[in-house]
């Protein structure tokens, strides 16, 4: 998937059109949670790609709405970015304003007066807050279902929008409602049921951007959840190469297969290209030996796709986004 921000509306006529001038006006209201040419590399898991034009770190809801409505008066294309953690953005960079949603990170835990087990308990989190400290906050509150998750990259809100999952359990299985912002900056709230979810896909519209979820989980006993995430992320340091910059797995499951087992057979581990290469540990991630670029993994991206639909007739398809331009590469 390609997303392109549109030419910018950069006319003169009417006191603030510029980008330059657009841009000291947020930096006035948002001090230094405004920030030009802010490496890509600083924000995204893989550590590379080229600069956000403009950079914002909204607090709250109330800050991001005003950010999107102020973007959409000036005609300014936005891109919201969560943590990073299934994105490449292009050496060329995003132009307009991109909103970083890392500060909108509260969790809210619930008093626990009863701790019976299997008691069912709502826990509301911000998009914005990691979930690894999501699912550890809650393991620890003795507040089970997402044990088998841990360890896994990213925001609440990119694990709702993609609903993240691993070892057969998914972020849809106990999400109980969530709120997302519409690109005009109207809030809409959804309920589990309204909604269809499957395999790394949500059914709400694309250009929606969560913001808040709330999840329904059971009571248990925290040390048997926690030893459960001990053995989870013990798995995942023995079997992902976590040792190296990458952006989790590239690559969506074909139907009835791996996408990691067809790049293994087609002899492409340690297949590199500049600074990526595809892990000698997991052929499903490519990992940022150092000083890669996005044009590196890019290109590496599509070898692997050629390569494979030659081999085997499968063509693979990325679960990871690309933000930016990447027609030169």
């Amino acid at each position: 998937m390609e997303i392109k921000a549109e030419k910018m509306n950069r006319k003169n006529n009417s006191g603030v059109n510029s980008m330059k001038e657009l841009t000291e006006e947020l930096e006035v209201k948002f001090g230094n949670r405004a920030e030009a040419d802010v490496s890509a590399a600083a924000y995204t898991t893989y550590r590379t790609g080229g600069n956000f034009e403009f950079l914002v770190k909204p607090l709250n809801i109330e800050e991001m709405t005003f950010i999107l409505s102020y973007a959409k008066a000036k005609d300014v294309p936005v891109t919201i970015l969560g943590r990073g953690s299934n994105i490449l953005v292009s050496d060329s960079g995003l132009p307009g304003i991109t909103i970083f949603t890392g500060l909108m990170n509260k969790i809210y835990f619930p008093e626990l007066p009863d701790t019976s087990a299997g008691k069912s308990v709502s826990v509301r989190a911000e998009a914005g807050a990691l979930w690894d400290s999501f699912v550890t906050g809650c393991l620890r509150r003795g507040l089970g279902g997402y044990e088998k998750t841990s360890g896994i990259p990213g925001s609440v809100g990119g694990a709702v929008r993609m609903n993240a999952g691993a070892y057969g359990c998914e972020t849809a299985d106990f999400l109980e409602s969530f709120t997302v912002i519409t690109p005009e900056g109207k809030l809409i709230s959804y309920q589990r049921a309204e909604v269809e979810f499957s395999y790394r896909y949500s059914g709400f519209p694309r250009n929606y951007t969560v913001v808040s979820a709330e999840f329904r989980l059971k009571q248990a006993d925290p040390e048997k959840l926690l030893a459960i995430r001990s053995e989870i992320l013990a798995s995942r340091r023995q079997k992902q190469p976590l040792d190296y910059p990458s952006a989790g797995s590239v690559f969506r499951r074909p139907a009835g297969d791996y996408a990691s087992r067809l790049v293994d057979i087609c002899g492409l581990k340690g297949l590199s290209r500049g600074g990526a290469a595809v892990s000698e540990k997991h052929a499903g991630f490519i990992i940022n030996k150092g000083g890669a670029t996005a044009t590196d993994i890019y290109r590496l991206i599509r070898e692997i796709q050629k390569t494979v639909m030659e081999k085997t007739g499968v063509r693979l398809e990325p679960e990871q986004v690309l933000l930016g331009n990447f027609e030169n590469c």
